[in-house]
């Protein structure tokens, strides 16, 4: 029984439509992932010691890499099995996900890739629905 998935993800949460022959099923992927990672303290600091107590531009970076790591991770546990994947969202979290299903050699199962803006869940799975239900699956982007 082939599987097929389309992903609906911006970098705040992903939903996922897994159409099979037995019909289809809605998941969805919440992201822990604050996009502007927030310096601490209520007040900025001032004096000779603030940059000691702001973290640096990188290492917040770096943790926001982690945390989009770990969450693109969790999506692609849930389409791992997917025979076809089409991954569609407003952001850079679809090339975001594409970059990373092909480091962990899935990108070949990757149909296509689309922009569009923010979707309820039930036009989602009709997007869905409409591309699986097409003849042939060429890959776009």
């Amino acid at each position: 029984m082939e599987t097929k998935v389309g992903v609906w993800i911006d970098r705040r949460k992903a939903v996922v439509v897994a159409v099979t022959e037995d019909g289809e099923d809605i998941g969805l992927i919440i992201s822990k992932v604050e996009e502007q990672l927030r310096r601490a303290g209520d007040s900025p600091l001032k004096g000779p010691y603030e940059a000691q107590r702001v973290p640096a531009d990188n290492s917040r970076q770096r943790a926001l890499t982690k945390h989009l790591n770990i969450y693109y991770d969790a999506v692609i546990a849930c389409i791992r099995e997917a025979d076809s994947i089409l991954i569609f969202g407003p952001g850079e979290a679809k090339n975001e996900l594409e970059n990373r299903l092909e480091k962990k050699d899935l990108g070949s199962r990757i149909v296509g890739i689309e922009t569009v803006d923010k979707m309820t869940d039930k036009e989602i799975a009709a997007k869905v629905r409409q591309r699986f239900n097409e003849k042939k699956f060429l890959r776009t982007h």
